[in-house]
């Protein structure tokens, strides 16, 4: 079962990936042209294990030997002995279809290209290679060595070759794939933003603070994190970029992104990664 995965991009998701599959057997090369971002991605595996064995889920021992199956490399040629590809970077689609344009040319083959992506179009990411029926989305969930739930998304030419053997690695991975069709926001974003979109509005509107509509969603609906709690760890960019995604694809105008949203991502007020969102950090 285990073999050969190259993670693309070593930021939050892209680190949480590696270590997932590093921890279950996997050699993962964990690749990054950003040399900072590859020795911040290995750091936070590193305390991210030395965590799990302090509280007792792996052995002290297991630390050195799962960082052990992690390689970091700054170049893309990194993947071509890989049977799997999972590229976690940034939630851009121009960026994507360049990557998978030349991963098509580097992985091997018969390897499987996936893409972590929360809203881009797998189906348009395939028609940038020459293999659309090995080209499917992995959507993990942050922090992914905790977060159960892999979305796994079939573009219009992916097989069902593909699709199992996806299904049968997130399972292997100790997560539970749900699979999904590409459509704007996949499951887990469609109903998500919208919810997250009209609490923006209520505070924008000055229905209650930021504070009170969490609460009433945490106690009154059972949501372990309110809404605007939610959003600033997410980031009010990504938030904001997903729902321009799921406007433009789906042209509905109840996923329009609150202009007050708009505003506080122009200030540069993205929440939890900039210190100050809907709340100070």
């Amino acid at each position: 079962m285990n073999g050969t995965v190259a993670v693309i991009g070593a930021g939050t998701m892209g680190n949480g990936i590696a270590h997932v599959f590093a921890q279950h057997g996997w050699t993962v090369r964990l690749i990054d042209v950003a040399p900072a971002a590859l020795d911040k991605g290995i750091a936070t595996i590193r305390s991210n294990l030395e965590r799990q064995a302090k509280k007792g889920t792996i052995s002290p021992d297991a630390v050195p030997e799962i960082l052990g199956r992690i390689e970091a490399r700054p170049e893309l040629e990194g993947a071509g002995d890989a049977e799997l590809v999972v590229e976690a970077a940034t939630e851009r689609a121009d960026l994507k279809f360049d990557l998978f344009h030349r991963l098509d040319t580097i992985a091997p083959p018969a390897a499987i290209l996936a893409s972590n992506t929360s809203s881009i179009s797998i189906t348009e990411i395939g028609a940038k290679t020459r293999r659309p029926a090995q080209v499917i989305g992995m959507h993990f969930m942050n922090p992914v060595p905790i977060m159960q739930l892999v979305e796994v998304i079939r573009g219009q030419a992916t097989s069902d070759e593909t699709t199992r053997r996806t299904l049968e690695i997130a399972t292997a991975l100790g997560k539970t794939p749900v699979e999904v069709n590409d459509y704007p926001g996949f499951v887990a974003n469609r109903v998500l933003l919208p919810m997250i979109n009209e609490a923006i509005y209520a505070v924008m509107e000055g229905v209650a603070t930021p504070e009170a509509i969490d609460t009433v969603m945490k106690l009154g609906m059972g949501h372990p994190m309110g809404p605007l709690t939610l959003a600033d760890f997410i980031g009010l960019d990504v938030c904001l970029a997903i729902l321009e995604v799921m406007h433009a694809g789906l042209g509905d105008p109840k996923y329009r992104p609150c202009p007050l949203l708009r505003r506080m991502v122009a200030a540069g007020e993205l929440g939890r990664k900039s210190g100050k969102g809907f709340y100070r950090y």
